[in-house]
């Protein structure tokens, strides 16, 4: 089940179809709708000097399958830095929003790499794979395979949050290719909030907002596996804050995660 059609109608079109196999309860899942808003902003900048720096993105509303609007405004272009704002619309109105900032290298003398430890998992040949289930799981969790290294699955009761892993797209439907930035966003998005592990009995756990901080440009193929691991700071109210991290095979820090989740638990 290649995405690459859906990307092309995101490039070329203001109005495409979001394809059915991607629920993940009563939307689509967030995910491919942000895959689908940083593709936009892709075609948009066309500048290969310019890559991703960083993106905000809040899910006003859930996300139908079929017809939906994609909207692109540069806010500003700089020598250096553009930021835009992509916007995707149903029903007449805005269900979800990016801002996003490309920048080119510049010189400077300023290097830090003050970087998170990188955890110690056992290879995902070493570990079991979340197979799907059909009924029983958000029908977007079959494009992919995940193995839990550390910490609870979703539902255990147990009395702390937060886990780690591998995940990578499904070898059964997805055919390896290079990878691109709308697939990596995607991929980030499959794991659970890390609250989730705390919760009994199943209940619905909602973002809110993502922001992506992109550290290098991902080079690996589809069906590479990627290294995740999440830290819930704050839950209470309804609502929880979290920050992630994603690693490559090499332990290169891909990308830096942080989250606002709506907990309804």
């Amino acid at each position: 089940m290649s995405l690459l059609p859906l990307y092309q109608q995101v490039e070329q079109q203001e109005w495409i179809d979001i394809p059915s196999g991607w629920l993940q309860g009563r939307t689509v899942f967030g995910g491919l709708v942000a895959g689908i808003l940083i593709q936009k902003a892709l075609s948009v900048v066309q500048d290969a000097a310019k890559q991703l720096l960083s993106c905000n993105i809040t899910f006003v509303g859930p996300v139908q399958q079929g017809q939906a609007k994609i909207t692109a405004e540069i806010l500003r272009e700089g020598k250096s830095v553009t930021t835009l704002e992509v916007r995707l619309w149903q029903d007449e109105a805005v269900q979800s929003i990016l801002i996003a900032s490309f920048g080119s290298p510049r010189e400077s003398r300023i290097h830090v790499e003050n970087l998170p430890q990188v955890p110690d998992y056992p290879t995902p040949e070493q570990l079991d794979k979340t197979f799907y289930i059909e009924g029983l799981m958000p029908e977007c969790l079959q494009h992919f395979e995940l193995c839990w290294a550390e910490g609870s699955y979703p539902m255990a009761g147990s009395k702390v949050p937060d886990f780690g892993g591998w995940s990578r797209f499904s070898p059964d439907l997805h055919q390896n290719r290079a990878m691109q930035l709308p697939d990596l966003f995607a991929l980030m998005d499959v794991w659970p909030p890390g609250v989730l592990p705390m919760f009994k009995t199943p209940a619905p756990a909602s973002s809110l907002t993502w922001q992506i901080t992109y550290l290098h440009p991902v080079a690996e193929q589809i069906q590479d596996w990627f290294k995740y691991k999440v830290v819930t700071e704050y839950a209470e109210h309804g609502y929880s804050t979290e920050y992630a991290y994603l690693w490559n095979r090499e332990n290169r820090l891909i990308a830096v995660l942080r989250q606002t989740v709506a907990v309804f638990a």
